[in-house]
């Protein structure tokens, strides 16, 4: 008895006693009352504008009217067509005081005239400066003089943590403009097909159509990211928004301001997906990273040291989880220095430098519109490289003789030849050069084979007569 006695006044004084429940404190002030993003809101809404645009098309009055076997026979008959006009509407971030709007590449896609309407509710006219489609980014600038304007500072999208409280402002279905909170959901999200450098910022702020080009802005009052889509099943939101990171946008931007042209650093090799077999294979702890497949002669790639197997985990210190990672990674730096690439190889991390320089114009691409009587009648031909490629979106180690443009109506529209088809053989002789190709359509046949190369397919077409 005694010693249970003994026993449980030990207990009690090792095990300190729970505390009371915290009482509920009453706000002691009317800031605590009134705890808002007021003051973020009134910081940054002025820099957020509404962008509407305007593009006059020309529209049959009748379907039939616009079919192409009618106009081949009947032409263009006075009074069948009119001029209709098509209206859009998006957001943009002003960035510089001078009138500098960025915003969405989709927003002002072939835009006649493109109307900027401030917070204030003043209207300008703008001009395009510049538009990447392959980062659906555009720059504007506002037609006023001597103006100046509010503008919202540019913040680090790599500081960005999921978790992160932010705050979207657009004009969301042309209602005004509009502020919506949430989170950032998550990051790199590469799966979203609205551009094809991807490393989209995910956030659960209510996103909806005409809140393109608009602000990702976190609680510090900076841009973090520029609304480009949302995922949707009817067109509204469903918390599931992106935004491109700003560290995106500002080389973009410095890049259409200054020449009208985005031109990204070389890499010179093929890379793909770490997936989870390739990744026990190289006795990698898990799926990361981008495979390094294939790397071009006298690339920046080969002068780096990288060789076929090598996995580039980072950039400069920033993880990179797949091949669009890698891609996004390197859109963001600019020409003339080197990244410092990480690369796992023979089970060890290793550092390498990669010189930052621009994708050559090597071969030339050699331009020519195919006449005569061959299939490739009305198609223009170019020599693919890897400046072109870039451009393109085409992987930058691809080589050879591509499709550039078809002429409507044109022999090769009809035999189904199409733009971004690569020629790898005519008459099954294999061609590397729009002169080959060319010397070889000279010839006038009653019978032509054609190889060639579509979305990674490759075809056979014989031709007849």
């Amino acid at each position: 008895m005694r010693r249970s006695v003994v026993a449980a006044l030990l207990l009690a004084l090792l095990v300190p006693a729970p505390l009371p429940a915290a009482e509920p404190v009453v706000p002691q002030s009317r800031e605590q009352i009134r705890l808002s993003f007021a003051p973020v809101v009134r910081q940054v809404a002025p820099a957020v504008v509404n962008i509407y645009t305007k593009r006059v098309v020309h529209a049959s009055v009748s379907p039939m009217f616009g079919d192409p076997v009618f106009r081949r026979f009947f032409g263009d008959i006075p009074g069948l067509t009119q001029d209709r006009v098509q209206r859009s509407l998006g957001s943009g971030v002003l960035i510089g005081a001078d009138g500098t709007v960025v915003t969405n590449h989709h927003v002002i896609k072939d835009a006649d005239e493109v109307t900027v309407v401030l917070a204030d509710r003043r209207e300008f006219e703008a001009r395009i400066v510049g538009s990447d489609e392959r980062t659906d980014l555009a720059v504007l600038k506002l037609a006023a003089k001597g103006e100046s304007f509010a503008t919202l500072p540019m913040g680090d999208s790599d500081r960005v943590e999921v978790g992160d409280l932010v705050l979207a402002i657009g004009n969301p279905f042309g209602v005004g403009q509009t502020v919506t909170q949430g989170i950032v959901s998550a990051l790199a999200r590469t799966t979203i097909g609205s551009s094809d450098v991807r490393s989209f910022i995910q956030t659960d702020a209510s996103i909806n159509p005409g809140n393109s080009g608009g602000a990702l802005v976190d609680l510090d009052g900076r841009l973090i990211g520029i609304n480009a889509a949302i995922y949707s099943r009817d067109g509204g939101s469903n918390g599931i928004g992106f935004a491109i990171p700003v560290a995106l946008v500002r080389n973009v931007v410095a890049g259409l301001s200054h020449g009208g042209k985005v031109v990204r650093p070389w890499l010179g090799a093929v890379t793909q997906p770490v997936t989870v077999d390739l990744a026990q294979a190289l006795h990698l702890s898990r799926p990361v990273g981008a495979l390094i497949s294939g790397v071009t002669r006298e690339s920046p790639a080969a002068k780096a040291g990288l060789r076929e197997g090598d996995v580039v985990i980072a950039v400069n210190g920033r993880e990179v989880d797949d091949p669009d990672g890698l891609r996004f990674r390197l859109a963001t730096l600019e020409l003339g220095g080197e990244a410092r690439m990480t690369v796992l190889r023979d089970g060890g991390e290793r550092g390498v430098a990669l010189r930052l320089v621009a994708p050559p114009e090597d071969p030339p691409r050699d331009p020519a519109e195919i006449s005569g009587r061959n299939p490739f009648s009305g198609a223009t031909l170019v020599n693919l490289n890897p400046a072109l490629a870039d451009e393109l979106g085409l992987d930058s180690a691809a080589s050879g003789v591509m499709v550039l443009e078809i002429r409507r109506g044109s022999v090769a529209q009809r035999l189904g030849l199409q733009p971004g088809d690569l020629v790898l053989r005519i008459n099954d002789r294999p061609i590397s050069s729009v002169a080959e190709a060319r010397l070889l359509l000279k010839d006038d046949r009653p019978r032509w084979s054609l190889t060639i190369n579509r979305n990674g397919q490759t075809m056979t077409q014989v031709i007849e007569g």
